[in-house]
Formats: structure tokens, sequence, C-alpha cells
């Protein structure tokens, strides 16, 4: 039994889908899972089990921000035996070439972070990526449902409002398509302890354009992206 989840042994899934809106957690449990049953209620986090397609998945929130993702992730890794780990989160997009609930895959996540720096004794710029293999699946799940899913850099920020706007410009230069706040610790998270991850997003609201969902548009209706990431998780 872990300290921020609680959930006693066995009764997670080794595959895990992760939203940060434990209220998420809750709307892909009950709308998609079979014999959905929550596991954890700890500090408000809910975290679910049930089954889909026949094979067993777990859906835990996992809070805002890099830091409240890495307990999760790390607990979930290392305390349950979890294998695979699937964020499946809201974004802001860096580009006009996105528009409002698009889905984006994160191949790479670029962060403003101190975390991996503190890491590494500040000596190197490491590069969390995706998982390969859950990344070129998700790209062929996607297809076959006839979803256009976009594939590309992303960035993992500390800070949801940001005084330097401008360098929201300079990384959409640089390929960089959206921003959101915990790939890149579940990233790192995952190949420390040789774990698979991967984060499909939906596009909340538009930096350049200002256009934006509501709340409960973000908790509720971003089913392709949970489509996506439940047959990628079980393939």
């Amino acid at each position: 039994m872990s300290t921020h989840i609680g959930a006693e042994p066995g009764e997670i899934a080794e595959r895990v889908l992760m939203p940060g809106d434990p209220l998420r957690a809750k709307w892909i449990a009950e709308t998609y899972l079979e014999e959905a049953r929550c596991y954890t209620t700890v500090r408000g986090m809910l975290g679910f089990t049930g089954r889909w397609n026949g094979v067993d998945v777990s859906v835990q929130g996992s809070g805002m921000g890099m830091p409240s993702a890495s307990i999760y992730a790390h607990e979930l890794v290392n305390e349950y035996g979890v294998t695979s780990l699937i964020r499946v989160g809201s974004c802001g997009a860096l580009t006009e070439d996105l528009a409002l609930r698009d889905v984006v895959a994160a191949i790479g996540s670029s962060t403003d972070s101190n975390m991996n720096r503190m890491r590494f004794d500040g000596l190197i710029d490491y590069a969390p990526v995706a998982d390969f293999g859950l990344l070129r699946t998700s790209v062929e799940v996607a297809e076959r449902r006839g979803i256009s899913m976009r594939v590309g850099p992303i960035l993992a920020a500390d800070a949801f409002y940001t005084d330097r706007p401008d360098l929201y410009d300079t990384l959409a230069d640089y390929g960089v398509l959206a921003v959101e706040m915990e790939s890149a610790a579940l990233y790192t998270i995952a190949a420390r302890f040789k774990a698979r991850a991967l984060t499909i997003l939906t596009v909340s609201d538009h930096i350049k354009t200002g256009e934006k969902t509501t709340s409960q548009e973000r908790e509720q209706t971003f089913g392709q992206m949970v489509e996506i990431a439940l047959d990628t998780i079980v393939a």
C-alpha cells in the first residue's frame, strides 16, 4: 500500500491511463470500462480498475504539474508493478496548424523544469521521449479509427501562467506543437524504472488565438483521445 495511492496489492492493473483531473479519471472509468471499481480516494485523487476489450486497465488521476505526476508515476511503477502508462490530458496549442479538440501524441517533451537538471547534477539536458512501441501503436490505432492525430514534440511547463509568452512563439518556430505540465516527468520516471510511457493530449485552448474549451468539456468530451489510448495500451 503506497503513501499517496493507498491501494491494496493486485487492485491496480499493469496498464494505466493517467489523466491529471481525478474527475476525468472517474468519467473515463464510468464511460469506457466494464466492471469499473474505485480503488483509491486518497487526497481526492481517484483511481479505478476495470476492463477494456477483456483486458484489465486502471485509470489514475495524477494532479497538475510534474511534482504531482512524478509521485503517482513513481508509486504506480515501483509499488504496484505497472508496466505501461499513457497520460491522457489537455494542452494549449502553440501552432496555428492545430485547432481546439485536435489530438496530439508527444514524441518528446522539452521542459523548463529544473527536476531533470537536478537529477543529472546540472551537467546534462536529458531529453525525455515516449516509448516507441506505444507511440507507433497509437498512430496505427488513430489511423484505424479514422482520427487525425498529430505526432511531434511538446513542452512540459512548470508554470501555467507565464510572463514570457514570446518563448511560446520561439518554441513553435522549432516545431513544438503544444504545452502541458506533466509529460517530461512521466517519460523520465518511466525510463528510469524500465516502464513504457506515452502522452496523448487534446487541445483544450489555443495560446495564439485565445480560444478555449470549458472546464466541463475538458473533463468529459475528449473521447477520441481516450479511445486511442485504451486501444493502444491493450494492444
